[in-house]
């Protein structure tokens, strides 16, 4: 798996990572979505890396995610910013169109 990370994303990125997360997530979240395999996929920044994560491929932010929840991921993933959020993409569909910066902390 691959994450790109636009410049603008990672320099958002460094701004708001004001308590130094180690480790950039991608998340699948299924709170209040119904079931597991409903749910939207988001990033959050964390310090927590243990054996069911695996490491994601970007050159600009050290990313992990769990092995499990890769599934619900394509392989090839763009972080963005659109007015002011964050934006999850990759070249088949939109995963997450509004990140908003407070949710990722």
């Amino acid at each position: 798996m691959k994450l790109t990370i636009t410049p603008e994303a990672n320099e958002m990125l460094k701004e708001i990572n004001s308590q130094d997360r180690s480790y950039l997530l991608l998340w699948y979240d299924v709170d209040d979505c119904g079931c597991g395999v409903n749910g939207m996929p988001t990033i959050r920044l964390t310090d927590e890396k243990s054996d069911y994560h695996q490491d994601v491929l970007n050159d600009s932010f050290p990313t992990i995610i769990s092995k499990q929840q890769a599934v619900f991921f394509n392989q090839d993933i763009k972080l963005d910013i659109i007015n002011g959020t964050f934006r999850l993409s990759s070249p088949d569909e939109m995963l997450n169109p509004f990140i908003p910066q407070q949710s990722i902390l």
